[in-house]
């Protein structure tokens, strides 16, 4: 019958056992890692999927090198102390890195303790450790554990804020990248989406959001990418902008205030961005009366018409200086009645009723815009540039244009 083994000399530092106690558990160190193993593998998906190579083989050799250290430290020995604390850590951290959270390796762990336990009671039965043994080991045993579970928590954290900080970077550079010029390719944009982590979507919608507008960026949902501290701050929205999309949206902006852009390809948000400004500009200037988010594809013509003022400006002199002789009040009603029917495709009834007055009096009016216009009036491309020339006006004056006095003939009217 073997000798029972007692935990040594009374004045043994605390969680120290006899030299022999950890003789008769090194022999049981290998296989112990292999059940260890087997027993993570089976019970916790996340480890059942690794391949036999890479994170694996590291779990394994993770599990071998604790469970040494283990039989070190209840020696005395602390030669093993400073690897085991770096793996701890390395494993949260890897988990970090991956993008895991730590329940998988925080079961490992459980599952570990668990399985080394049964040995040790095997081994103690078998070699008849005295109870003593059995309850300073148990101790030990369970304190160790959670010191390498807090050693692995401690490798995630400094991980995640690692991680943390790239990450955003990385989605700093993406954003840069979507709304810069020139446009990138889809192979740039997938290189730099993968390093922020963000799925290229087939479609975004950004909106932009008026400068220092309250904003409740914690209702968004992850996948949205935001710069809401510059001057124009904006948003992209991985499109299609669905309802719930556009509910999470609406309570981010309590103010109820933006304009969303035309759901384009990613490589193009850059141009749907600068339209979504632009509606939000012609809010802001009256000229767009729309409340709430207003999408941008409701207003492309006005956009398009606005889009230029001074080039507007040039164009009005150069269609409509024939004009600029007469007085505002005659010059008013020529160009509200010559706008009005180019509306009409040149129908004088249906001008009259646009403008409720007689129909003898548009012929007339006619006349005298024929008179000072000649033939343009005739060319398809003039009237088209003089329609968008007048509605432009409209919409930036009311409908008159501010033409410089040329001394062009003065035209009487009525």
């Amino acid at each position: 019958m073997a000798r029972p083994l007692e935990s040594g000399r009374a004045d043994r530092p605390p969680g120290r056992l006899s030299p022999q106690v950890a003789a008769v558990l090194r022999p049981e160190l290998d296989s112990l890692a292999e059940d260890i193993m087997a027993e993570i593998r089976r019970t916790i998906p996340a480890y059942a999927r690794l391949p036999e190579r890479g994170e694996r083989q590291e779990l394994r050799l993770g599990v071998e090198q604790v469970l040494r250290t283990f039989v070190d430290q209840i020696s005395g020995s602390e030669e093993s102390r400073e690897q085991r604390d770096e793996l701890c850590r390395w494993l949260g951290r890897g988990e970090a890195y991956r993008g895991r959270s730590l329940d998988a390796l925080q079961a490992a762990y459980r599952i570990g303790v668990q399985v080394a336990w049964r040995r040790v009671a095997e081994i103690g039965r078998r070699h008849e450790l005295s109870s003593a043994v059995m309850s300073q080991l148990a101790g030990a045993l369970f304190a160790y554990i959670d010191e390498l579970a807090s050693l692995s928590v401690e490798g995630f954290q400094e991980a995640r804020a690692r991680v943390g900080d790239s990450r955003a970077e990385a989605r700093r550079r993406l954003l840069r990248l979507l709304v810069g010029r020139p446009r990138p390719t889809k192979a740039v944009l997938a290189r730099a989406a993968e390093a922020a982590g963000w799925r290229v979507p087939a479609e975004v919608v950004p909106v932009a959001v008026p400068p220092k507008a309250r904003t409740m960026p914690e209702a968004l949902d992850a996948g949205v990418l935001r710069d809401l501290d510059r001057a124009e701050p904006y948003l992209i929205v991985p499109g299609p902008l669905d309802e719930e999309r556009l509910a999470r949206l609406t309570a981010a902006l309590p103010e109820r205030r933006g304009a969303l852009g035309p759901s384009v390809p990613p490589t193009e948000a850059t141009d749907s961005l600068r339209w979504a400004r632009r509606t939000l500009t012609l809010m802001d200037a009256g000229i767009l009366t729309v409340t709430g988010l207003a999408r941008a594809e409701d207003h492309l013509l006005e956009l398009w018409l606005m889009a230029d003022g001074a080039l507007l400006d040039q164009v009005a002199r150069q269609r409509l200086a024939v004009l600029s002789g007469m007085g505002d009040g005659r010059r008013r009603r020529l160009i509200e009645t010559l706008g009005a029917w180019l509306e009409s495709e040149g129908n004088a009834v249906e001008t009259a009723d646009r403008l409720q007055v007689h129909p003898q009096t548009v012929r007339y009016r006619l006349r005298q815009i024929t008179d000072v216009c000649g033939d343009r009036l005739a060319d398809p491309d003039s009237r088209f540039a003089l329609e968008a020339v007048l509605r432009a006006e409209r919409l930036r004056r009311g409908g008159l244009p501010e033409l410089p006095k040329r001394g062009s003939p003065d035209v009487s009217g009525r």
